[in-house]
C-alpha cells in the first residue's frame, strides 16, 4: 500500500474520532506485515485520564486480532477533523509504537496541502526504551 493511500485511510479513522472536549480528531492507520490495515481513532472521555490516542487503538486492535508486526503508520488529524498540519504521535504513542516497531518504521503524514511527511519512528523517539534494555 502506498503512502498517500494509507494516508487515505487515516483520513477517514478521523472522521470516527470521538472528540468532544478537545474537538482535535485524529484518525491513524496501521499496516500490518500482513497487508491488512487497522484504523483507530482517538476516543475521548469526560474523566480525561480514560482516553485513548488514536493510534494506540490502531494498535491495540491490531494486537487483540493478532497481528504483532507491522510495516507502516499515517496519522491525519486536526481541530474539528480539519488538518492544519503534520500530526505525528504523542509520546505514550510512540512508545506503544516502539514495542513492536524497529527505529526505522515508517510514520506518514501530510498537512493541509496534502503534502506527505515521512519520518522513522528513531527520528520522533531517539535514544528509545525497549525490550533490548531488559
Amino acid at each position: 500500500m502506498t503512502p498517500e493511500a494509507l494516508i487515505e485511510q487515516a483520513k477517514i479513522a478521523m472522521t470516527r474520532a470521538y472528540a468532544p472536549y478537545s474537538h482535535f480528531q485524529v484518525g491513524a492507520a496501521l499496516l500490518g506485515a500482513s497487508g491488512r490495515v487497522y484504523l483507530g481513532c482517538n476516543v475521548e472521555n469526560a474523566a480525561y485520564g480514560p482516553s485513548n490516542c488514536a493510534e494506540r487503538t490502531a494498535v491495540f486492535k491490531a494486537v487483540s486480532e493478532g497481528e504483532r508486526r507491522f510495516a507502516a503508520l499515517a496519522v491525519a488529524g486536526g481541530p474539528e477533523g480539519v488538518i492544519r498540519d503534520v500530526c505525528t504521535p504523542c509520546g505514550v504513542c510512540r512508545q506503544v509504537l516502539r514495542e513492536f516497531c524497529a527505529d526505522d518504521f515508517p510514520i506518514y503524514g501530510c498537512d493541509a496541502e496534502g503534502t506527505l511527511r515521512t519520518f522513522t519512528l528513531g527520528q520522533l523517539l531517539p535514544e528509545s526504551f525497549s525490550s533490548d534494555n531488559l
